[in-house]
């Protein structure tokens, strides 16, 4: 078992070999940070990282150059007298990062915690301590400080900070509340593990206050030994210790999975009701853990909707698909817009109804985030790449009651397992739009299929708050989709591209 190094020491250079061990447990509160000092660490990890093969390392090196640029331009102009801001002063008005600086920093934490090694949560660590120094408010800075904490097996911190990102949000598009859920009840469920534990086990105590690992040793050679009499109390005791010197959850976990191994292991006794019920709620917690409590099984009595039963929903019916753009929210469009007989709205859509209309009838959406699922629609259609990512995200994001009827596995990914468009004949990852545009132009069961708003984000976007921040996402090919759109328009006017 590999424990993370809990605390960053911070040299002048930046070496993350240099981190104690003896610093304790990283916590919810930041650290005081430096921003110099930090960038100083990015530049000396971006120069351990020339030559990895290592995809992660690899698209985090991207992100570091991409940063260290930056840096260097400001610095640049800072001597120059160009008004750079790092040699003004490495703080913006009010105490603040210079935005640019921060979304660059947090693109960085994001991908070192992607790697998942001991050297890149540190780094990452160290970036939300910054982060959070200087905006203390950061909503994305205190959404990594939570995953990260989790990463690194120390729930409780994570749920703090998640709290305070919660505090900060209105619209809860990643989830976190479900995640502070399930890992308050995961916790909860920990602590009547153990204390059943020490009930079943009562000469464990006496190993408690004893070091964790050197208990565990002699656990595991009692065992060896044939001695389950005398293995047993050892192994709980090193539990028990590990629980309260706050090991990682991790090895916390992964010891306790390997005690009910040799529970049930031919050497140990036979199982016992306790038994029984102790992997019972190991499971439990563990479940809660990876997917969170699930208070209503059948998501409010939805209906799922195959490929056919969705085409029998909308065939002889006017659609128009209202895109997420700039101009949309500008459009004066919205009575035009409500009515037709279905309107089509995308992820993170806002309403404004003297522009954008008022009425959604279908909620396209992919399963990464959860932005307006609670949105009352009469069809939600939620769409993945991946049918196992796909299905945790139906369980962890649907609202009971807000939708009606929701899209099956027939209708996941539409573009490439409808219409078998490998990557070969599209590169790219379909958008959201496209894959319900093509969807609805490979049904062909409607006399109007509009767009509006389809300008490719070349206007801007126009999101909910929460969702402004995010990026355009690079892994779309949307000069390919216009090309298609494109190609297969009736009409074009105005802000209106008719397929049909």
């Amino acid at each position: 078992m590999t424990r993370v190094r809990s605390r960053w020491s911070r040299p002048r250079t930046g070496d993350p070999a240099s981190a104690p061990d003896a610093a304790g447990p990283p916590t919810a509160q930041p650290g005081p940070a430096e921003l110099e000092e930090c960038l100083r660490a990015c530049a000396v990890h971006s120069g351990k990282l020339v030559g990895s093969l290592d995809h992660r390392r690899i698209a985090l090196a991207e992100q570091l150059r991409k940063l260290l640029a930056l840096w260097a331009t400001q610095e640049t102009a800072a001597a120059t007298g160009g008004g750079g801001l790092l040699r003004r002063g490495t703080k913006a008005a009010g105490g603040q990062l210079d935005n640019d600086l921060l979304d660059a920093l947090l693109a960085v934490g994001n991908k070192a915690l992607d790697c998942g090694y001991d050297d890149e949560l540190n780094l990452a660590l160290l970036i939300t301590d910054t982060v959070l120094t200087q905006r203390k408010n950061s909503r994305a800075g205190w959404r990594l400080r939570g995953r990260l904490l989790e990463t690194m097996g120390h729930p409780d911190a994570a749920i703090e900070a998640f709290d305070r990102y919660v505090g900060l949000t209105k619209e809860d598009g990643f989830g976190v509340r479900t995640k502070i859920a399930g890992l308050r009840a995961a916790q909860a469920g920990r602590a009547e593990l153990l204390a059943l534990l020490e009930r079943s086990v009562p000469e464990a105590a006496q190993y408690a206050g004893q070091p964790p690992t050197d208990v565990w040793a002699d656990g595991l050679a009692a065992y060896g030994a044939g001695d389950w009499d005398g293995a047993e109390p050892r192994l709980v005791g090193a539990l028990l210790a590990m629980d309260r010197s706050e090991s990682p959850e991790q090895e916390f976990q992964e010891a306790l999975s390997h005690y009910l191994d040799l529970c049930t292991g031919d050497r140990a006794a036979r199982p016992t009701p306790e038994l029984t019920e102790i992997i019972a709620r190991f499971a439990e917690q563990r479940r809660n853990r990876m997917r969170g409590p699930l208070s209503d099984p059948t998501f409010g009595g939805l209906q799922w909707l195959t490929l056919g039963e969705f085409r029998n929903r909308i065939a002889g019916k006017s659609i128009c698909l209202i895109a997420n753009s700039g101009k949309v929210g500008t459009s004066s469009l919205g009575a035009e817009i409500d009515a037709y007989d279905l309107v089509v709205r995308f992820n993170s859509f806002k309403i404004d109804p003297a522009h954008t209309g008022a009425r959604t009838d279908i909620h396209v959406t992919i399963h990464k985030h959860g932005f307006n699922w609670d949105r009352p629609v009469d069809i939600r259609l939620v769409f993945g790449g991946i049918s196992g990512d796909w299905k945790h995200s139906l369980r962890n994001r649907l609202v009971p009651g807000a939708q009606k009827y929701l899209g099956d596995e027939s209708l996941r990914w539409p573009v490439r397992n409808i219409g078998k468009l490998g990557t070969d004949a599209w590169p790219a990852i379909p958008t959201s739009g496209f894959n319900m545009l093509w969807l609805l132009d490979f049904l062909d069961v409607s006399p109007t299929l509009d767009l509006i708003g389809f300008d490719f984000y070349e206007s801007g976007a126009y999101r909910l708050d929460a969702a402004m921040k995010m990026p355009i996402t690079s892994v779309h090919e949307y000069t390919s989709e216009k090309a298609w759109v494109m190609e297969r328009a009736q009409s074009v006017s105005g802000m209106r591209i008719s397929l049909r």
